[in-house]
């Protein structure tokens, strides 16, 4: 049979939401006319693709044909892009939001020229790995770590940066006035996290590595909320990038860290097997970006990387990228 991808296209919306009324929203277009293009492509397959009875969830036939609907999808964009000359859309999900993860990904983008970017933010690391792996975007970027019981398999990753990280601190911190810090010196301050901190798997490796022992988190409510808590405390002390700015209105002191000095660790990920036709070059974008800027950075007698990141940053070195 020949499939109609507009009808492939209201499947894809409705799985992705698991809510008709959703979808139809989505796409544009009215809850009767998405739900008879799901029902005119189940009977084209002679297979239920939705249970619908308390509530909307995937049958058995559909979790198994969605995959393939995604990649039937992206390859009728491609068809598209070769005869319009518009090229294929990137979509890059990113998280680690307060870090401002778009920063890297803009200096990358600007060695890259018509290069059409779908930029989405994406709540953290196994909520990405679960969209690539699902075909719902074509690459990650952000601070890449193992997963539980191997969810991550399949994709591939890339380190692209390696960030050194300030102290953040209260201006009525006992330390605000100093030129520099090492880690060792925080052990009596509260380590204040942006989200909770299952979610922050650097945070925690830092806090461990040099036995800080008092910390605080909460959910994630903005940049502004985090760092007036911040500033209140006498003894709060956060780790931000030390590229990125914070708020002048907001009376924080930044210190850099050293003795070692802890860098955070940027990787491009993608699933391997639906590589993006332009990786190639989105990944030489990168390393150009990364060579100019001196991205890559470290030195064992200076700086600090939690265990996990090492292995990266030897593959980044056989890879000939450094």
């Amino acid at each position: 049979m020949d499939l109609d991808l507009a009808l492939v296209r209201a499947f894809v919306a409705t799985a992705g939401t698991l809510h008709f009324g959703r979808a139809a929203e989505e796409l544009n277009t009215s809850q009767q006319a998405l739900s008879k293009r799901v029902a005119r492509l189940e009977e084209l397959l002679g297979l239920r693709l939705f249970e619908r009875q308390g509530g909307t969830r995937l049958s058995e036939a559909g979790e198994r044909f969605l995959p393939a609907a995604r990649e039937a999808l992206a390859a009728g964009e491609r068809a598209v892009a070769a005869v319009t000359g518009a090229g294929p859309v990137v979509r890059i999900d990113t998280w680690g939001h307060l870090y401002a993860p778009m920063r890297t990904v803009a200096d990358a983008v600007q060695a890259l020229g018509s290069v059409r970017w779908e930029p989405g933010p994406g709540r953290d690391w196994p909520s990405v790995a679960g969209a690539l792996l699902r075909g719902d975007t074509d690459l990650g970027f952000g601070r890449v770590h193992p997963l539980p019981d191997g969810r991550d398999a399949g994709l591939t990753q890339r380190l692209v940066r390696l960030e050194p990280v300030d102290v953040v601190l209260s201006p009525s911190h006992a330390s605000a006035g100093a030129d520099a810090l090492r880690p060792a010196d925080l052990r009596d301050s509260v380590l204040w996290c942006p989200a909770e901190l299952s979610r922050l798997d650097f945070l925690g490796r830092f806090a461990d590595e040099f036995r800080i022992t008092r910390r605080h988190d909460g959910p994630n409510l903005g940049l502004d909320h985090f760092l007036r808590h911040l500033r209140d405390d006498p003894e709060a002390f956060t780790v931000f990038p030390a590229d990125e700015p914070l708020p002048d209105h907001m009376g924080l002191h930044c210190v850099p860290l050293v003795e070692p000095t802890p860098l955070y660790a940027w990787s491009l990920t993608w699933r391997e097997s639906a590589r993006h036709p332009l990786l190639n070059t989105l990944l030489h974008g990168f390393t150009e970006a990364g060579r100019t800027r001196r991205w890559l950075e470290y030195d064992p007698h200076r700086d600090w990387l939690p265990d996990i990141d090492h292995p990266k940053l030897a593959a980044r070195c056989r890879g000939g990228g450094m």
